[in-house]
């Protein structure tokens, strides 16, 4: 049996995976079900799985954060200490995660391997170029998609599904949190 692989990705509205502009962390949106919610789904046991460019920016952020910034939110801190792969062919160290291992070579191939392998679900948090090119692979077996109550149009950054192949979505689980963000998990298959 392989192990269960999840694409965990925040988003606006209109299909940004973050902003610039003047919006803060999380879009501002951010409450107690949200962040409780989170910190629930990574305190299970599992494997992240994450692209270099991901991987650098989380190393970066949490190294320019102060102990109480959102940068330092109880789930973070969880995700970071969690084991990790992270998949790069030029990455050298492991940039102070406790538990990370680099492997070099395709995504597609270093996933699929470790789908066989692995005895816990792995997730990914973010890496959208990685995540869409393990979805074309047939890959990815939830995408969980954390809808934010805003439309970034104009600053918004990241379009996480951009360039991705047609894919039709099952919805298999759903729910609000703090009244407003949506948490929208999906099966998906590629369309045709």
């Amino acid at each position: 049996m392989t192990a269960t692989y999840t694409f965990d990705v925040f988003s606006s509205l209109d299909g940004f995976g973050a902003a610039g502009g003047d919006w803060t962390g999380y879009w501002g949106k951010q409450g107690p079900e949200l962040l409780d919610r989170r910190l629930a789904l990574y305190s299970d046991e599992q494997r992240m799985v994450f692209g270099a460019n991901t991987y650098r920016a989380f190393a970066q952020m949490l190294a320019d954060s102060t102990e109480g910034s959102d940068v330092r939110d109880p789930w973070v801190t969880r995700m970071r200490n969690l084991p990790t792969t992270v998949v790069s062919t030029t990455l050298q160290g492991t940039l102070g995660w406790p538990d990370a291992t680099v492997e070099r070579g395709d995504a597609v191939d270093v996933v699929a391997r470790l789908k066989e392998e692995s005895k816990v679900p792995l997730r990914s948090h973010g890496s959208l170029a990685m995540n869409r090119a393990l979805m074309a692979a047939g890959l990815v077996d939830r995408v969980q998609v954390t809808l934010f109550p805003v439309i970034t149009g104009r600053t918004g950054l990241d379009p996480v599904f951009e360039d991705a192949a047609d894919f039709d979505l099952e919805l298999i689980e759903h729910r609000t949190l703090d009244d407003h963000i949506q948490e929208l998990i999906f099966r998906p298959t590629l369309h045709g």
